[in-house]
């Protein structure tokens, strides 16, 4: 009898900012917002399979959403760097606003919490870590631009 493996899920999203009126620019409340974050991109990976990206430029953001639910909906265990402080809640607050319920029960992986648990490296910033651990560095997209 073949064992079940469990389908692990390798995630990272992309998001725009949010578009508001400030009054200064540091330690400043938002007077109003002319326009919300929303999901610009995403790549994910399944352990063993190779790595995928889609975009706002393929999908409409509902479509876009729907396709991030359906993997986050197929997967066991979710790994990504600093994806319990971000990646999971933004993604859990686009599945809301687009009346998608929760996805199936998963497991997750934060490599950012694993790195700061069990290690003392100079820095837990994902990039910084694999050059550290000669791993290769992250790709630059260019940031905020």
């Amino acid at each position: 009898m073949k064992k079940n493996r469990p389908k692990i899920l390798f995630i990272d999203i992309e998001t725009q900012p949010d578009l508001a009126y400030v009054w200064e620019k540091y330690e400043t409340n938002v007077i109003a917002y002319k326009e919300y974050w929303k999901l610009l991109s995403f790549a994910w990976k399944w352990k063993g399979k190779k790595v995928d990206v889609v975009s706002g430029r393929q999908f409409k953001q509902k479509d876009l959403v729907k396709c991030l639910w359906d993997l986050f909906d197929e997967a066991d265990i979710i790994v990504g760097h600093n994806s319990n402080s971000f990646d999971i809640k933004k993604s859990n607050a686009l599945f809301i606003k687009h009346n998608l319920t929760a996805p199936s029960p998963y497991k997750t992986v934060d490599t950012k919490v694993v790195a700061k648990r069990y290690f003392k490296f100079h820095s837990n910033k994902l990039d910084d870590l694999g050059d550290y651990l000669d791993l290769g560095r992250k790709i630059q997209t260019g940031g905020f631009n």
